[in-house]
């Protein structure tokens, strides 16, 4: 399994993964966990014992319940978390509504409806950015010039 997260050794301490199984989330405890290289480990699920079970397994969308998830400050959110999220610039104002993020490998991209319009913004760590989980708020500074390919 790839850890796709900021800390990958803050998750070896599993003690229970989701799958996606037939479009339910459904609990899998964890044997055992092996670290790997670069966000990797190797799981032994209890109950999966043979290669059969194995390919029933593989390639599943994985989970973890949100009170898993370390709390994050207001300058960083999941990317799940902040869909439905409205969007504003700090010198444009409403921009629009999150749609999803695109988790492109080079640099994931916010993808926002403006008024049936879709304008996709850089999540590159230069973005200055700040949630309000509250009012479901997410608070940016686009790139100059950014909106205004989309405006125009």
């Amino acid at each position: 399994m790839f850890l796709d997260v900021s800390n990958p050794h803050e998750y070896h301490r599993l003690a229970t993964i989701y799958l996606e199984m037939d479009g339910i989330p459904t609990p899998f405890l964890i044997g055992a966990m092996k670290p790997m290289n670069n966000g990797f480990v190797v799981l032994q699920l209890v109950g999966i014992n043979s290669e059969a079970d194995a390919k029933r397994v593989l390639k599943r969308a994985v989970f973890l319940p949100e009170n898993m998830l370390p709390e994050l400050d207001e300058g960083s959110f999941y990317d799940h978390e902040i869909m439905g999220y409205e969007v504003i610039d700090r010198f444009r104002g409403k921009i629009g509504v999150v749609q999803q993020v695109i988790d492109h490998p080079s640099n994931p991209l916010l993808q926002v409806d403006m008024d049936g319009r879709e304008i996709l913004i850089p999540l590159n760590a230069e973005l200055d950015k700040k949630i309000d989980r509250e009012l479901r708020v997410l608070c940016i500074t686009c790139p100059e010039g950014l909106l205004d390919i989309y405006l125009s």
